[in-house]
């Protein structure tokens, strides 16, 4: 069995690389020995929870913000650790499921739906998102998973148009 994700070392972290590694890590789900991508969606889907009730507007807007917070903070965590996208840093999964689900009626359902095609999709990284890697620093690390975020929430909807939910 592999070791897990290394955890930079808490003694040397400044307040402020502490806050980075918290939010990059998707608090602390990024540290997940298997598969702390899925943890990270996981955390994501969890956190979106609380968000759905916002208007559309709301929901974006706040979407947009942790997405900007992820850049800064996935590539400070990944220069202090010296790897271009560390398998720890899962902001841009949390990010990315509620991407999947902007806009979209939450139901166990949908979440579940939404959960499988962002990591599908996350996965296979199909064009534009794999070439969306090379971007510098955070926004490679951020914007792959955002457009994976994209393509599940049209299926999505293609999805609940083909077979509406009562």
């Amino acid at each position: 069995m592999a070791p897990g994700p290394a955890a930079p070392s808490v003694g040397r972290l400044t307040p402020l690389d502490a806050a980075a590694t918290a939010v990059a890590t998707g608090l602390g789900s990024g540290y997940s020995p298997v598969a702390p991508g899925t943890a990270g969606s996981l955390v994501g889907l969890a956190l979106f929870w609380l968000l759905h009730h916002l208007s559309l507007a709301g929901q974006a807007v706040t979407t947009a913000l942790v997405f900007a917070v992820g850049v800064a903070a996935a590539a400070r965590v990944a220069r202090r650790l010296g790897i271009e996208d560390p398998g720890l840093v899962v902001a841009d999964e949390v990010v990315g499921m509620w991407v999947s689900l902007l806009g979209v009626p939450l139901t166990g359902v949908t979440a579940a739906a939404g959960f499988v095609l962002f990591r599908v999709f996350d996965v296979f990284k199909p064009y534009p998102a794999r070439d969306l890697e090379r971007l510098p620093g955070g926004w490679g690390i951020m914007c792959d998973d955002v457009m994976a975020g994209i393509y599940a929430n049209l299926l999505l909807r293609a999805g609940l148009l083909a077979w509406p939910m009562q």
